[in-house]
């Protein structure tokens, strides 16, 4: 008999809200463009999944294999991608509607530090990224990019998870 596991839904909206949350902190502090402060909601998202993977282990009796917790970690991450391409909407097009303008403005500038590109080649990767900032796009680049590490975090978790595989040479009597 299994102890009642984790609510996936629940995992993935505490992680989601938690995320959210250091998105307006971030957006009001201005830190979105700190190199440090990129990388902190995949950190703390890839952190948390593994967690959440390894207490779904614990909980289960019986046999937990890799596909069960691996599952278990893809459900959060699923629901987690969800709600971030929501959030993603609301934080670039109402929330800070200047950060399309601020993101371009970072790139020109990292076009125009590299010191090879001509003013042609800066203008055709500009008109290039504006199509990243068109609603579409963002919001698949949002699902995927948060889908991904946190695929890589079920795997991780996984993979972490102490497993109890059924003796297959134990015969039943």
């Amino acid at each position: 008999m299994k102890k009642q596991s984790s609510d996936y839904l629940g995992k993935g909206l505490l992680l989601s809200l938690v995320l959210m949350v250091l998105g307006l902190i971030g957006g009001f502090a201005h830190l979105q463009f700190e190199s440090w402060y990129k990388w902190l909601p995949t950190l703390i998202q890839t952190i948390a999944i593994i967690i959440f993977c390894i207490q779904f282990g614990k909980q289960q009796t019986g046999t937990v294999t890799f596909g069960k917790v691996f599952g278990y970690g893809f459900k959060v991450s699923l629901v987690v991608s969800v709600l971030m391409v929501v959030y993603t909407m609301l934080s670039v097009f109402v929330i800070f509607p200047e950060f399309t303008d601020q993101a371009l403005q970072q790139a020109r500038a990292g076009m125009e530090a590299k010191g090879n590109l001509t003013e042609d080649q800066i203008d055709q990767g500009m008109a290039f990224t504006k199509k990243f900032f068109q609603p579409i796009p963002l919001a698949i680049f949002a699902f995927l990019g948060t889908l991904f590490f946190g695929t890589i975090a079920a795997l991780l978790g996984a993979a972490f998870t102490k497993k109890s595989e059924p003796d297959v040479f134990q015969s039943n009597p």
